[in-house]
């Protein structure tokens, strides 16, 4: 309990803007809670369309000059940054996203891991933006492409990865020469606000970033959207959201990248290896409590190994710890949320209405926190509100197949299209799969997919753009094409 005490005394708690933190300019103040316990765990400052106008105002005063900062400092900083985040403040960053999202220290920690990597990568990738120089091919002009920074940035990002979404925004737009405001998640600022502070630390210079929570999101983020000076917005959230979002942005014609909702399937082949498919499941549902865009959402079995599997993953997710992420051994955390305890248990009760059986789990646990059991359903039509929905919960629903083809219509026929996981043995399969379905990314045999090296991103309703790879960066650059007439070579 001191330990707590004494991180939360270290936090910042006021908005970042200019180099510093100031309150609100209202001086209004909002609630951050533990999911464990359901208590507040301190207030923050609660930005205003004021605070907002002023951190757009000094971050395009700032823009020029950090444009202009040389490819290796702007890299050197951000390996600093990488540097505090996995050193000196690693233990304070693992136990502040537990504090105030709920996952379990081991979780919080592997998140400082892959969030911090996003610094690093960029770091490096920093000093690799090159543009081109050619001959077109009526031999007349010599084209030359520029490649330089597409100007101030807003990224919105959700409260189940408060510091992988941070950084896998900044990264790339720092790197690229972009200046930025981050508006976090209400329920997670904790997190984004000491971020603020490790970048400041690093010597990034005033202006470049602003970390401004706020207690009403629209209010902050459409008047930003709708002005001239802001060049590019970069969302991660709900599709629902991400629409709306996207018409303020068509008025300005704002430069957009969008990481959206998912509904990952995670279908398990006759030929599959069923103790290496269970153990992935049991990951890849229930990593972040299952609150994560990128989790397995719905099981596909093959009728041959249906019941064993069944049998096998109803085993292994009853047997799952369920806590406070603070106290050691624990395997899942709360959810977030009153209102995403609600939702999830909404959707598990009205399946059970409509016939479908629960082989372990299915409700609340306890009355303090938020939290809910890991939970199998079978019997469930491939139609049904909890096949058709995001879940964000330890909730699996199995459902059963017999047909590859059939199975791929049936998901492909979802509007969304992010995330999938499949299990065979059968390499021409895999092929065909990747192929056939209409998914950003794949896992084969695997339980994990995310990597800062590889581009994170979704078809369809799940989105525009890519985050991390090599392809990161480039959402942040503007393409100038100069043609000028060809030298005389002969």
């Amino acid at each position: 309990m001191a330990r707590i005490d004494e991180l939360l005394s270290s936090i910042p708690t006021d908005l970042y803007i200019d180099g510093g933190f100031r309150p609100s300019s209202s001086g209004e103040r909002f609630d951050v809670y533990n999911p464990a316990t359901g208590e507040v765990l301190t207030t923050v400052a609660s930005a205003t369309p004021d605070d907002a106008a002023a951190a757009l105002d000094v971050a395009v005063a700032a823009q020029e000059s950090w444009a202009a900062t040389p490819p290796r400092t702007r890299s050197d900083i951000l390996y600093k940054a990488f540097e505090l985040a996995t050193t000196t403040y690693r233990e304070d960053l693992a136990l502040i996203m537990t504090l105030e999202m709920g996952k379990p220290l081991d979780q919080a920690d592997g998140e400082v891991t892959y969030g911090a990597s996003f610094l690093r990568w960029f770091a490096e990738e920093a000093n690799r933006i090159r543009g081109d120089y050619f001959r077109i091919p009526e031999g007349h002009l010599q084209a030359i492409v520029v490649r330089r920074p597409v100007g101030p940035c807003l990224f919105i990002t959700p409260w189940n990865f408060p510091l992988a979404m941070a950084t896998r925004k900044a990264g790339p737009a720092f790197a690229a020469g972009n200046v930025a405001i981050l508006k976090p998640s209400r329920e997670t600022p904790l997190t984004a606000l000491f971020f603020a502070k490790i970048m400041h630390e690093a010597g990034l210079p005033a202006g470049v970033l602003a970390v401004i929570p706020s207690a009403s999101s629209r209010t902050i983020t459409g008047p930003l959207i709708a002005d001239p000076r802001l060049r590019k917005l970069s969302f991660t959230g709900s599709t629902a959201v991400g629409k709306a979002l996207l018409q303020e942005a068509s008025a300005n014609v704002l430069r957009t990248s969008m990481e959206l909702g998912g509904n990952a399937p995670f279908i398990v082949f006759e030929d599959a290896d069923i103790d290496r498919a269970v153990e992935g499941a049991v990951a890849t549902k229930l990593r972040n409590m299952g609150e994560a865009c990128n989790a397995a959402d719905h099981f596909f079995v093959h009728e041959d190994l249906y019941d064993e599997f069944t049998e096998k993953f109803t085993k292994a997710l009853a047997s799952q710890r369920v806590g406070d992420g603070t106290h050691e051994g624990v395997n899942v955390g709360p959810l977030v949320s009153q209102q995403q305890l609600d939702d999830v248990s909404g959707l598990v009760e009205r399946a059970v209405e409509a016939g479908a059986q629960i082989t372990t789990g299915g409700k609340r646990i306890g009355e303090e926190g938020f939290f809910f059991e890991p939970t199998v359903i079978t019997d469930i039509a491939p139609q049904s509100e909890i096949m058709m929905t995001e879940i964000f919960g330890p909730v699996a629903p199995v459902v059963r197949f017999s047909d590859e083809r059939e199975l791929v219509k049936v998901i492909n026929a979802d509007s969304v299209g992010l995330a999938g996981y499949f299990h065979t043995n059968n390499l021409p399969r895999i092929l065909r799969l990747a192929e056939k379905l209409e998914i950003g990314m794949l896992g084969v045999n695997s339980a994990t997919i995310s990597n800062t090296a590889a581009p994170f991103g979704g078809m369809k309703q799940s989105g525009m753009g890519r985050e991390g790879g090599k392809e990161g960066i480039e959402e942040y650059l503007e393409t100038v094409y100069v043609g000028m007439p060809a030298p005389d070579i002969s």
